[in-house]
């Protein structure tokens, strides 16, 4: 799966609340690790044992809405939701911690 941005709080609202588990990278233009971390976030993404989760990025600085939100302090920060509310949360670009909050997601 490719990951989608996430455009309006709206969108938001029913990304989280849908049927499927979804991992959403909060991020920044200017965000060095943010930059480092994109790439293995796009490549969880395409792997199959991840198919039954959907994966999302939100910029922060254009949804600033979304972002109050969920409370990002950081950036990156990476939230897994199941049925509208927040399962796992990371701090961070950790690749090996990223892939188990991808993996919890995918439990169902």
């Amino acid at each position: 799966m490719v990951v989608k941005e996430i455009k309006s709080y709206d969108e938001f609202k029913q990304i989280i609340n849908g049927s499927k588990p979804v991992v959403i990278d909060f991020w920044a233009t200017w965000c060095g690790p943010c930059r480092f971390i994109s790439p293995i976030f796009e490549k969880l993404s395409e792997r199959d044992e991840f198919n039954g989760v959907d994966f999302y990025k939100v910029d922060v600085d254009e949804q600033g809405d979304i972002s109050q939100e969920v409370g990002i302090r950081a950036m990156p920060t990476f939230i897994s939701f199941k049925g509208g509310e927040k399962d796992k949360q990371l701090v961070g670009a950790q690749p090996g911690e990223l892939e188990n909050v991808v993996r919890s997601a995918a439990l169902v």
